[in-house]
């Protein structure tokens, strides 16, 4: 199937991202929030990220404008999605929120069109079975920043057809990006690997091993990391790293993926990390 038209659902961290490199790779993409002031920041970060690569010399000004001129905005999902060929959801990681969009999604969207959830732990074939075509939904998880990272994770659901896999395929590598086949159990790969170790580095902190900044010193030194876990949950989200972890625990049943309580209590006190200004580390 031929990808022409793309709606991202959500404006934030993971949607704007989403939307700016569907844009910049010349497709017209409908970029669906709520409310128009999220929409206008959601727009502003995308300006901000493409004129920073123009100001490095990675893109030209023309680039730039031509990028910006793919993207719409609509605050209405029932008409944002309804000539879209594949539909990427970036909502938060609540199964209720997301519910709630693919309902209104498959009520709307066309025959033909693709679902794709950027979930970073929620199933695939449970988001899939909200749906009356679960053989056309499918996992894209992107990584943040999404311009810079080149991985995506194409989940299948059970029931995710080899078309829908395909087209997901190459439409991953159209955007210069490198999709990686994973099948759908929870966190996928890159998440039931990361985020034991960064809550293991939370618990280091809470049993007194070491302070947040000799951890990550650790790991950046010993083993080669770029960003140590603590200031990685940080640029993440701990609540997004809380998030994670419960539906891993709910699913595996396993103790190893408890979420520390360290972690529970930062979450519940408001210190989310970047976007709250203090979490393990304090921001200015």
């Amino acid at each position: 199937m031929d990808i022409r038209k793309v709606a991202v659902i959500g404006g934030g961290t993971m949607g704007n991202g989403i939307a700016h490199v569907f844009a910049m790779s010349g497709y017209p993409v409908t970029l669906i929030e709520t409310r128009q002031e999220f929409a206008d920041r959601a727009l502003a970060t995308i300006d901000r990220n493409l004129e920073r690569m123009v100001n490095k010399e990675k893109i030209t000004a023309d680039k730039k404008s031509e990028t910006l001129a793919n993207i719409s905005v609509n605050l209405d999902l029932s008409a944002g999605v309804k000539d879209a060929d594949l539909i990427v959801e970036a909502v938060p990681e609540n199964l209720n929120i997301k519910r709630s969009v693919w309902e209104t999604v498959d009520a709307n969207a066309s025959e033909q069109a693709i679902f794709a959830s950027n979930t970073s732990s929620i199933s695939i074939t449970k988001l899939a079975a909200l749906t009356g075509r679960p053989e056309k939904f499918i996992g894209m998880h992107f990584f943040n920043p999404v311009p810079v990272m080149r991985l995506v994770e194409v989940v299948r659901g059970l029931d995710t057809s080899d078309e829908t896999y395909e087209a997901v395929r190459s439409t991953s590598e159209s955007l210069g990006k490198v999709p990686v086949p994973v099948n759908d159990m929870p966190g996928f790969v890159s998440n039931r690997v990361l985020m034991p170790m960064i809550n293991e580095a939370v618990f280091a902190v809470y049993e007194g091993v070491a302070t947040p900044e000799n951890v990550d010193e650790v790991m950046k030194l010993g083993m080669a990391h770029p960003m140590g876990p603590l200031r990685l949950a940080d640029f993440i989200g701990l609540d997004v790293c809380l998030d994670i972890l419960n539906v891993l625990y709910e699913g595996f049943k396993d103790p190893k993926y408890r979420p520390c309580p360290l972690l529970i209590k930062m979450v519940d006190a408001g210190k989310l990390g970047n976007k709250t200004g203090e979490g393990f580390y304090r921001y200015q």
